[in-house]
């Protein structure tokens, strides 16, 4: 019966994205929509990225100069840490995390808002493909604007990691530089805005399933901005996984 469900929900969620990547009717409406989808996800979104990044990299550089203590690890390795562990992994994974809580609640709410109050029927009516309209405008912009987002966030990590560090005596400033710039690997780049495409897409995608197929009141419009972000996150998660194995 779960599988029964499971595998429903699946082909509906591939059967969505192949009626959303259709043609559209009028391009300038669908420009309009995405210029106001990356100006909702992007820039909405970057107060929280860079204060979530500047911890964590500070995070990550206090923690590691804790275990370099009474070791024979030169500390400059504390900056080289800081750089990998957020370029590949910190920077588009845990961003994106808090992203499809911050973004996807709000495209499930609001396109399962407008189901929910006949919008999506009414433009139906009018020959408008809803799924187009109000999905890829969605997607496009993510994949835009969350890249972005990822690429500024190992920035600020990086930083973050410096200010916790240099001023407070812990590493001088050229011991931190030299670990910044020490073994760097340019695929490690790649690799994070891989995981970033990946994960912009899951996190609008999905959300905008669970938000176009809601039915009922408002109990069941709550239940799926909860299940965007639950989905999403183990989505996330779970290609996390797989793009190390497969990339890696």
């Amino acid at each position: 019966m779960i599988i029964n469900r499971f595998l429903a929900h699946v082909g509906r969620y591939f059967q969505l994205l192949g009626t959303a990547i259709a043609r559209p009717e009028k391009a300038s409406m669908y420009y309009r929509e995405t210029m106001r989808q990356m100006n909702d996800i992007g820039v909405g979104s970057l107060v929280i990225v860079v204060l979530i990044a500047v911890f964590i990299g500070a995070v990550t550089a206090i923690q590691f100069a804790y275990q370099l203590q009474d070791s024979f690890v030169p500390r400059y390795y504390i900056g080289y840490i800081v750089r990998d562990t957020t370029i590949i992994e910190l920077a588009p994974t845990i961003t994106c995390l808090v992203l499809a809580g911050k973004v996807g609640s709000n495209l499930a709410a609001e396109i399962g808002g407008m189901r929910q109050k006949e919008h999506i029927d009414a433009m139906e009516i009018m020959g408008v493909n809803t799924a187009a309209y109000l999905i890829m405008p969605k997607i496009i912009g993510a994949l835009i604007m969350i890249p972005m987002l990822v690429a500024i966030a190992a920035f600020v990590s990086i930083l973050g990691g410096y200010l916790a560090t240099v001023p407070v005596g812990l590493i001088s400033h050229s011991e931190y530089e030299l670990g910044v710039r020490s073994y760097f690997i340019p695929y490690n780049i790649t690799l994070m805005f891989i995981k970033s495409f990946v994960f912009a897409f899951i996190l609008t995608s999905v959300p905008c399933y669970q938000g176009y197929y809601v039915k009922g009141g408002s109990i069941e419009l709550g239940r799926a901005s909860t299940n965007a972000v639950v989905f999403s996150d183990i989505l996330i998660l779970l290609f996390d996984y797989l793009i190390a194995v497969v990339f890696t």
